[in-house]
């Protein structure tokens, strides 16, 4: 039998320990070696061997309010002593106070909240919701997208994980609007947003509108590249969900809850779905929360209806304690304008800046703490370094005390909403010494 107590350690110690034990995530095991994180405060991690980083990542894209958040971590404790769980088929209290501030937050015409473990599921369930009360199977969504990695949210993702996954059926992608790499030979954002709305409205047709449930989008796609839609973009898909009786899914996960500026991303665009899903942000990641925020009419087709749908830990207690001291904090601390200014007045203007000195730099575009720069081997041709220029510039910032979050040829400037300008500008001055010395073409 061995000793699983938890002990002051070494990095390289921890490392092996943590190799030798748990399987990971979209990696090949035998080449895992993360970095570990002992602790963290704010905008803070650091490791086993007591050196810091400024999270620039917010770990995946969820720590909005910063790490050990007083307010957050007290009211875990105080549920933990008063009710550590209970089952769905119960009414809490708690739970339903996390459902009331949600709701508080969505447009007019939303009426309840079906809480999930996370994204993948709230997505899954959304899916569910759309298909049931349509009658109808298909769901369309964008090749450069991520829901999530459950059956049917993996399926609906249109990214490479999609691949080695489809067991689900049903499921038709198009390429949404993405200017710098358009699909459409645009050349403005108003041509990429209308010729992308007759490519959707065509495969639409082509498929068969009685055939299509839901239009499932990220509001923002987020780990495909931070992808800002163009002005008329998302009401011109509400028009078409609309002329054809299909649902319209907006996924929050990702860029709700403070990390586009907004409380939704979608209240940025003049646009209202049918069914919205959140996670990650709604309690930075905390513990496990995600679910579907549901629209009157969605809702009242399940009063004499059994929803066919259920998780052991929907709404759990401890969850819904930790989203009700985030969204709280959040409003009374100005969490979300902070994001939203930093973005506009920090974050924006300095990564653009960076463009006039780091020839790698190909395009920056973001909103909020929500920022994505695409690396190029040349500006000309937009051709993406390669990923041993990426393993090298996540290499550069670890050094220099920040914690980068990459994706494919792009770095992603997502920390948290919390963030001060201070910290935003060390981590940009970081940022900046990197990609202005990196080779593009090494």
């Amino acid at each position: 039998m061995t000793d699983s107590t938890i002990t002051a350690a070494t990095n390289a110690a921890v490392i092996d320990r943590d190799r030798r034990s748990v399987f990971h995530s979209w990696s090949a095991q035998g080449s895992f070696g993360g970095l570990p994180i002992v602790g963290g405060d704010g905008t803070t991690v650091w490791d086993a061997d007591g050196r810091s980083y400024l999270d620039l990542s917010s770990q995946l894209v969820n720590v909005n309010i910063g790490h050990q958040h007083p307010r957050v971590v007290e009211a875990i404790q105080r549920q933990a002593a008063t009710l550590s769980t209970i089952a769905p088929a119960h009414a809490n209290e708690t739970r339903a106070h996390a459902a009331e501030l949600i709701l508080e937050r969505a447009p007019e015409g939303f009426s309840k909240v079906f809480f999930t473990n996370g994204g993948a599921d709230a997505n899954e369930n959304a899916i569910r919701l759309a298909r049931l009360t349509t009658g109808r199977e298909k769901v369309v969504s964008h090749y450069r997208s991520y829901h999530g990695n459950t059956g049917t949210a993996i399926s609906a993702t249109g990214d490479w994980r999609r691949m080695p996954n489809e067991y689900s059926r049903g499921h038709v992608h198009v390429f949404g609007p993405y200017l710098y790499r358009t699909e459409f030979w645009a050349a403005t954002p108003e041509e990429e947003a209308e010729r992308a709305l007759r490519h959707l409205e065509r495969t639409i047709q082509a498929e068969g509108p009685d055939t299509i449930a839901a239009v499932l989008l990220e509001t923002i796609p987020g780990t495909a590249g931070v992808l800002v839609p163009p002005p008329g973009y998302l009401p011109g898909v509400r028009r078409i969900a609309d002329r054809y009786g299909i649902v319209l899914i907006l996924d929050e996960v990702m860029a709700g809850f403070a990390r586009s500026g907004e409380w939704f991303a979608f209240d940025a665009f003049d646009v209202r779905p049918d069914l919205i899903t959140f996670a990650k942000g709604v309690n930075s990641g905390y513990v496990p929360l995600g679910g579907v925020v549901i629209s009157e009419e969605i809702a009242r087709a399940f009063d004499d209806r059994i929803f066919p749908g259920g998780l052991t830990y929907s709404g759990h207690p401890l969850a819904a304690a930790s989203a009700v001291a985030t969204i709280q904090a959040m409003a009374e601390d100005g969490v979300v304008e902070n994001a939203r200014r930093i973005g506009g007045d920090v974050l924006g203007p300095r990564l653009t800046a960076m463009s006039a000195v780091a020839p790698v730099i190909g395009e920056v575009r973001g909103l909020g703490v929500f920022w994505a720069v695409e690396l190029v081997a040349d500006r000309e041709t937009r051709e993406a370094v390669s990923p041993a220029v990426v393993a090298a510039a996540k290499s550069a910032l670890l050094e220099r005390g920040v914690l980068g979050f990459f994706a494919d040829n792009r770095l992603h400037v997502v920390p948290p909403a919390v963030i001060t300008d201070d910290e935003a500008g060390r981590g940009l001055d970081a940022i900046e010494e990197v990609l202005v010395s990196i080779d593009p073409l090494a």
